[in-house]
């Protein structure tokens, strides 16, 4: 990916060494990208059964389910070449999407990106690294401890600049439809409907999230010409590990569809190249897709 000389954002908080929050798991709603890293943690060390605590981790978006706690001193993020890499993806991101909502006219509200290591305090609780990079509609900001990039090469298999990017695009792609009201409208159907119903809500809004990603990935290589060849099919090597059939198989050796809170590998993968292939937001309507 070809990122290194382009405009670095200055929206980006680092917690890192700033001590962490205590409890284990996110208190209140969060959505992430790695929730499911937790559920596979849990099996694993505490004999919790994966399911159940993705069931615990998964859901909608908007509204807040506590008071923000402020996490110590506000400090500027380090210069090594990752914490730069993750600055220049956030600041592609507020490029494109300001320059798609100026185009709906529309303001986009730029989310701050929060790196921290081990566990902080966010809008939605205390976040802890196991459950990877999510984003907190409360506060709406994106957090993310940057070990989960290991993780993802370790425990997956999947590398490239690119596929981290991805990560990052994910979970700015919930700010947006936290922007344009979508979260707050699942959130509310998912209260009244059935553990079945709410699952398939939540999988719906987590393949608009990537159909997002793909989006920004258009405009951004449009624009800035930052994919190299190969950066596409990590992206999609990447969708297709964190796949809910893919995780399940892996943690329990079989599949279970009606607890899918992401989506199966296939259908991750077809929304992200949807956003990638055709550039357009209204492409990404998830919602009123007949076929996911």
């Amino acid at each position: 990916m070809k990122w290194e000389g382009n405009r670095e954002s200055d929206n980006v908080e680092d917690r890192r060494g700033a001590g962490g929050g205590g409890g284990f798991g996110l208190g209140g709603r969060s959505i992430g990208i790695g929730t499911i890293v937790i559920a596979l943690i849990g099996s694993a060390v505490f004999g919790v059964n994966p399911l159940t605590v993705l069931n615990l981790l998964s859901g909608g978006g908007g509204g807040s389910s506590g008071p923000v706690v402020q996490q110590g001193p506000q400090q500027g993020p380090a210069n090594d070449r990752q914490t730069r890499f993750v600055r220049t993806v956030l600041a592609d991101t507020e490029d494109v999407w300001t320059k798609l909502f100026t185009e709906h006219h529309a303001s986009y509200a730029k989310p701050k990106l929060v790196i921290y290591s081990g566990a902080t305090q966010t809008g939605c609780g205390t976040g802890q690294s196991a459950s990877g990079p999510f984003y907190c509609p409360a506060d709406a900001d994106v957090y993310i401890d940057l070990s989960f990039y290991t993780l993802m090469q370790e425990r997956f298999g999947v590398s490239g600049e690119f596929a981290q990017a991805y990560v990052i695009a994910h979970e700015v792609g919930h700010h947006v439809q936290n922007q344009l009201g979508i979260s707050d409208k699942v959130h509310a159907a998912r209260q009244n409907s059935s553990e079945r119903e709410a699952n398939a809500m939540s999988v719906r809004l987590e393949l608009q999230a990537d159909c997002f990603a793909g989006v920004w990935a258009f405009h951004g290589n449009q624009a800035r010409g930052i994919l190299e060849q190969g950066d596409v099919e990590s992206a999609l090597k990447a969708a297709t590990a964190i796949g809910d059939d893919a995780l399940q198989r892996q943690a329990r050796g079989t599949v279970v569809p009606d607890s899918f809170t992401h989506g199966s590998s296939e259908q991750r993968v077809r929304w992200f190249n949807k956003g990638l292939q055709s550039g357009q937001m209204e492409q990404c309507n998830t919602f009123e897709a007949r076929q996911l």
